[in-house]
């Protein structure tokens, strides 16, 4: 019993550490961080690939769209402002909240500080105090550890009112969403990330099946439907069951 015990707490220690790890990755990479879905620089691999990816981006668009209007919206891990300036314009107030400071900036020269706040919060040990129409997280999920997948999923619970709606976009396993010079990706919840200058780092990365996440979140009481796009991305809205 006791070594069990021990075991849970490296564990838990080092789950700790590359969480600190991924936010760091983040904060370095803020000024870059576009270049991944302009598909530019490292990431460009060719016109016809190019063209696919801004066909499924249009897709994930039109999907959020279809949501509008999202009321008092909340989005999670809102970076350098890829989709904020979406939700500003059919949100009556939204908050917007990331671990980096430094995509915070960013996200604000493309919003024009639109969002009612921004806050700057870890969301591993950050926790709702008020509720919420609507929930948006773009690819984040991925980087939420599977020991901190339920956890997560009833922070989204409690953020949200009666008759809220989840809405989330990420990344399915496919090696042509990373950089050229990017390692292999495989199943094992951990991906090496490296910038422009070289330095690598470790994050959390989990390649969610949408069928089978839509099971899983099904489980924990929540009911919805998860898409995906041809090569690159899935897609979901979800609500909370009274059971849940």
């Amino acid at each position: 019993m006791k070594d069990e015990i021990i075991e849970e707490a490296w564990k838990a220690q080092d789950e700790q550490a590359q969480l600190k790890e991924q936010v760091a990755y983040y904060r370095a990479r803020a000024a870059e961080y576009d270049e991944w879905h302009l598909r530019q620089g490292r990431y460009d691999r060719g016109d016809e690939h190019n063209l696919q990816w801004r066909t499924e981006l249009d897709i994930l668009r039109s999907a959020l769209e279809r949501e509008r209007p999202f009321g008092k919206c909340l989005e999670l891990a809102c970076g350098t402002g890829l989709w904020t300036a979406c939700l500003a314009q059919g949100a009556a107030d939204l908050t917007a909240l990331d671990a980096s400071s430094e995509t915070i900036e960013i996200n604000r020269t493309k919003t024009g500080n639109a969002p009612g706040r921004y806050v700057v919060a870890d969301l591993f040990g950050w926790w709702p105090t008020e509720k919420y129409d609507f929930v948006f997280f773009g690819f984040w999920l991925s980087h939420v550890p599977l020991q901190q997948f339920n956890r997560f999923w009833e922070m989204i619970r409690t953020a949200l009112k009666p008759g809220g709606r989840a809405f989330f976009i990420d990344s399915l396993a496919t090696q042509e969403s990373t950089a050229r010079d990017h390692a292999e990706i495989d199943d094992s919840g951990v991906v090496e990330r490296k910038l422009n200058d070289g330095r690598t780092f470790n994050i959390v990365k989990v390649f969610h099946d949408p069928a089978q996440l839509e099971r899983q979140l099904g489980d924990l009481g929540w009911r919805g439907s998860i898409g995906r796009t041809e090569q690159f991305f899935y897609y979901g809205c979800m609500v909370p069951t009274a059971a849940g």
